[in-house]
C-alpha cells in the first residue's frame, strides 16, 4: 500500500488525514495519478495569506477570488473587504479557507478517478 505522502511531501495536518483517507484504497500507479492532478488543482494556504494581506494594501477580496468564491470576491471588492472585518476575518481563518477549497478538489479528483 503506498503513502500520499511519498507523492505530496507538501500536505500537512488535516488535509494530509483527508487525502490519506480517500486514497487509502489506491495503489501506487493510481496514487501518483491523483497527486499529479490534484497538486495542479490545490491552493497553498501561504497562497491564501499572502492574498488575504494583499486585501489590506491594494485590493480586497483576490483571496476569495482565487478560492472559487466569484460572489464573495465581488463583495469585499466592492465593500473594502466588508469594511475590512471580512479581511481581518479570512486572515485568521486562511488555513480553513485554503483546506476547505482544497477539500473540494480532493472530491473533484477522486470522482474523476472512478
Amino acid at each position: 500500500m503506498a503513502n500520499i505522502l511519498q507523492f505530496m511531501p507538501e500536505l500537512t495536518g488535516f488535509e494530509l488525514q483527508y487525502v490519506q483517507s480517500i486514497t487509502a484504497d489506491y495503489d501506487e500507479a493510481k496514487l501518483l495519478k491523483f497527486a499529479n492532478i490534484y497538486r495542479s488543482r490545490r491552493k497553498d494556504p501561504q497562497l491564501i495569506l499572502l492574498t488575504t494581506l494583499l486585501g489590506f494594501v491594494v485590493l480586497a477580496g483576490v483571496q476569495r477570488f482565487i478560492l472559487g468564491q466569484i460572489g464573495m470576491g465581488i463583495l469585499y471588492l466592492f465593500t473594502g473587504g466588508l469594511c475590512l472585518i471580512g479581511t481581518i476575518v479570512d486572515l485568521v481563518n486562511y488555513q480553513d479557507l485554503a483546506f476547505q477549497y482544497n477539500q473540494r478538489m480532493a472530491n473533484e479528483v477522486k470522482m474523476y478517478m472512478n
